[in-house]
């Protein structure tokens, strides 16, 4: 979960749906997704749930 400051992200889960965020926007990517960063404008995000079970199997 996450609050979107600037940039543009897309969000593509295993099952193929995709969703792109924007400033403004609050995000939710639940386990089971790939993300990147649309255009050249670097992404930035707050990050404040997830964080304890990141990068882990």
């Amino acid at each position: 979960m996450g609050y979107v400051l600037s940039g543009r992200m897309t969000v593509k889960m295993d099952g193929g749906d995709t969703e792109q965020f924007g400033p403004g926007d609050v995000m939710i990517a639940p386990p089971g997704h790939d993300a990147w960063v649309d255009g050249d404008e670097p992404c930035v995000v707050i990050d404040w749930q997830g964080v304890a079970d990141y990068a882990k199997q």
